[in-house]
């Protein structure tokens, strides 16, 4: 499927536009080449309705002139496009102000290329054996009584990356996601995801079985009355976790901004609580560097509850006396770096036995509409989606309505008593995250959402 073209090839692009850039009058330059070759099947009322495919490429130029510092980006790749391009970056940064801290484009490290970050039967893979994954999805479906829906995707994504500082980072990464709902009979829902760098792996039939015996347990739900009530988490659910402490308050600009919840050495969480960024890991969806071309390093955000540190590009590196870690995103960026790798520690507890220790509570499936309150306290509010259930002597006992809830999510990681031994690769918005499920010991769920 790559026919976006190889990580050299790529990187060769990159070469061209720097050339012109610094013939421009380029003090600083830096091309960003981003390529992508993606596949989607999707599927709905248990039928296939869609099979797309699209290639895109993405040259972007940081051209800096002293301290003025202009970006332009084109989706072509042609001699004349090339050349315009620098010239365009070149004339945004006659017109832009000073950037007053600039501290220049990142300078070049080793970069050591991490095994699992591409597998060729992703790139390889078929619109018939996405089909054949759908198929297992529909016949799972069918044999619980409800109806498929979902999609199937698989992307490879080729990034390169030339600086007039000397950074050469060019690699080829891919990535597969499955999601499957499942609706049935009296309002019965379910959900079940997937996410691996080799599509082979996604076992599609175990996710259609997970989503339709979801749907077809959660049918004809109750109201339960809002409140606190101890929860287990599965691990659809913990990923907003982490996706939203991520994006409110383990990046460097937001401590710069004073913004987030994080201090060096504060407890955030119980003693079962561990979160590092690490985009080298094989388990996850792996990259060896970042969109500035610095090779990305595993961070520890918390430990044993305990905040340790925060993820940082090279801006924010700079201005703190640091060193980036490798977490910049392409520019031009007013977000700074965000940790797109996260993974929770797994705990000791199977996940089966996570609502033994519950007397009266709830399961939750996942979250939907999820959106802070209060950034800093990194209070959220959104509601429960596709099967939540009530549980009663460590047993799940039977379907409830969804439930709106407004809770801080430090208060959540300090709530969590036991933690899944398993755990899953999924994405979220910030990227990919590997989770388990948990138990916490309370959950404020503060309305009904007036719907099944």
């Amino acid at each position: 499927m790559q026919a976006g073209g190889t990580p050299a090839e790529r990187l060769a692009i990159a070469e061209v536009v720097l050339h012109h850039a610094e013939a421009a009058g380029a003090t600083e330059a830096e091309v960003l080449v981003m390529a992508e070759d993606a596949a989607l099947t999707r599927f709905a009322n248990s039928e296939i309705h869609q099979n797309v495919a699209e290639t895109n490429v993405r040259v972007s130029l940081r051209f800096v002139r002293g301290k003025r510092v202009g970006v332009a980006t084109t989706g072509r790749t042609d001699p004349e496009a090339l050349g315009r391009l620098a010239e365009t970056a070149g004339r945004i940064s006659d017109l832009v102000e000073e950037t007053a801290d600039w501290t220049g484009l990142p300078e070049p490290g080793p970069i050591h290329l991490v095994a699992g970050a591409f597998a060729e039967r992703t790139a390889a893979f078929s619109p018939e054996l996405r089909a054949e994954g759908v198929r297992a999805v529909i016949a799972a479906a069918d044999a619980a009584g409800v109806t498929a829906y979902g999609s199937f995707a698989t992307a490879v994504e080729t990034v390169a990356i030339a600086s007039s500082r000397g950074i050469r980072a060019a690699e080829a990464r891919t990535a597969s996601q499955l999601i499957t709902v499942s609706m049935g009979p009296e309002n019965g829902t379910g959900y079940a995801e997937a996410a691996a760098v080799d599509a082979s792996t996604i076992d599609a039939g175990a996710l259609g079985r997970e989503a339709a015996e979801t749907a077809r347990r959660s049918a004809g739900p109750v109201a339960l009355e809002p409140g606190d009530y101890p929860v287990v988490l599965a691990e659809y659910a913990v990923t907003d976790i982490l996706d939203m402490l991520g994006y409110l308050g383990f990046s460097a600009l937001a401590v710069e901004e004073g913004r987030s919840f994080y201090e060096p050495g504060r407890r955030i969480g119980s003693d079962l609580v561990s979160i590092r960024d690490d985009a080298g890991d094989p388990a996850g969806l792996a990259a060896s560097f970042d969109y500035e071309g610095v090779a990305s390093e595993p961070v520890t955000l918390v430990d044993g509850g305990v905040c340790r540190d925060v993820v940082w590009d090279s801006a924010t590196a700079a201005r703190a006396g640091r060193r980036s870690t490798g977490h910049g995103l392409p520019a031009p960026n007013p977000y700074g770096p965000f940790p797109l790798h996260a993974q929770m520690a797994a705990g000791t507890t199977p996940r089966a036995e996570l609502v033994r220790g519950i007397k009266r509570g709830l399961f939750v499936t996942r979250f939907h509409y999820t959106n802070p309150v209060h950034p800093k306290l990194a209070v959220i509010t959104g509601m429960t989606r596709d099967g939540t259930f009530l549980v009663q002597d460590g047993e799940i006992v039977g379907p409830v309505r969804n439930l709106r809830y407004t809770m801080s999510y430090l208060d959540a990681l300090a709530a969590v008593e036991a933690v899944s031994s398993e755990r899953r690769l999924l994405k979220g918005f910030l990227g990919a995250v590997l989770v388990p499920a948990v138990r916490l010991g309370s959950w404020r769920f503060t309305g009904t959402t007036g719907s099944d």
